[in-house]
């Protein structure tokens, strides 16, 4: 991918599932919500794993043990082995193990996932500040995770100890709605100690450097539904990326992604893996997909009729050539409503 900024979403003759070895798939809003399949995830994914192509899960998620996780796809249907998840608990995991004695110990604020990542890098967790930790780590660890437990971080980070966190997504999905995520419990402690973490997780390099050598993908593609996670993580690894419009993202935010967050494609769920994507062409003073024309003035302006979708990537040409390597600004409402987006 190149590093040059993004325009317009590419487009691809073949079927993305043919063009990429391997598919680095986000879980949480792009595989399943609140635990259940999302609409076409199994059958699509199905079909690409039947067709060769190699499905890696990566989540910033780090409370469940990939065992569970991979335990938890099998039962909805997508067969998982534990070889094939990887989790931010992992990519923290190695980058404490980098900077700490081998057997060191290791104050632990979260689930079951750190503390299984941890004993793979030959580390020892701990459950309190008193135990002399030499560094502690911070991940997701549920909505039943106590209050106390921040107090342990606090304790330790204020006398120097180093401070890890698995990732700082501020929200994660569920069924109910949107929660919590590991990023808003960081804040509890940066608040307490003024101290920063150092962050393995998306979008950063510790989390593409551990998926690329559990996987040893040669051409990824990553899939997600986040901007300020995965489509940045792929950006940020140069490689190409897939948004599903499953998940958090929605139109107006797309429209209004910067460089780093402007994903290589766009497609409504995970079927957009098993075909190709529309080319974006240069029409006059505006920019066509499909059936549809959009132009930039004073505000975002559409044309046409066809594919929602094919609409949806008009206008993020226009919006990103707009905004070039800034944020784009026009007024999209009128717009993003007549494809009820």
């Amino acid at each position: 991918m190149s590093r040059s900024v993004r325009t317009s979403p590419e487009g691809s003759e073949r079927p993305l599932h043919e063009a990429y070895d391997t598919a680095l798939l986000d879980l949480d809003g792009v595989v399943y919500a609140g635990g259940e399949a999302i609409a076409h995830a199994v059958d699509s994914l199905a079909d690409a794993r039947g067709d060769g192509m190699h499905l890696a899960y990566v989540t910033n998620n780090a409370l469940r043990t990939p065992d569970a996780v991979a335990g938890h796809l099998t039962e909805l249907g997508i067969p998982t082995g534990a070889e094939d998840v990887i989790t931010s608990a992992q990519a923290v995991a190695r980058l404490i193990s980098e900077q700490v004695p081998a057997g060191a110990k290791v104050l632990v604020i979260g689930g079951e996932g750190l503390r299984v990542a941890l004993r793979e890098r030959g580390l020892t967790p701990v459950d309190s500040a008193d135990d002399d930790p030499v560094a502690v780590v911070q991940g997701y660890g549920g909505p039943d995770l106590p209050w106390g437990r921040f107090a342990e971080a606090s304790y330790a980070v204020a006398r120097g100890v180093p401070w890890f966190a698995s990732n700082t997504d501020l929200t994660i999905p569920s069924g109910r709605g949107i929660a919590p995520g590991n990023g808003a419990a960081v804040e509890v402690v940066r608040i307490a100690t003024g101290a920063e973490p150092q962050v393995a997780g998306k979008p950063l390099p510790p989390m593409h450097k551990e998926t690329i050598l559990r996987t040893g993908a040669k051409r990824p593609l990553v899939v997600g539904d986040r901007l300020d996670t995965d489509i940045e993580g792929a950006y940020n690894g140069e490689v190409d990326s897939l948004l599903v419009l499953t998940g958090v993202t929605d139109g107006a935010q797309l429209l209004a992604a910067p460089p780093q967050h402007r994903p290589t494609y766009v497609d409504a769920d995970l079927r957009g893996l098993l075909t190709g994507q529309p080319e974006v062409a240069k029409d006059g003073e505006g920019f066509r997909c499909g059936g549809w024309t959009a132009t930039a003035g004073p505000r975002l302006e559409l044309s046409g009729e066809g594919s929602e979708l094919d609409g949806l990537r008009a206008l993020c040409a226009a919006a990103w050539t707009a905004a070039g390597d800034g944020t784009c600004t026009l007024d999209a409402e009128k717009a993003l409503a007549r494809l009820g987006l």
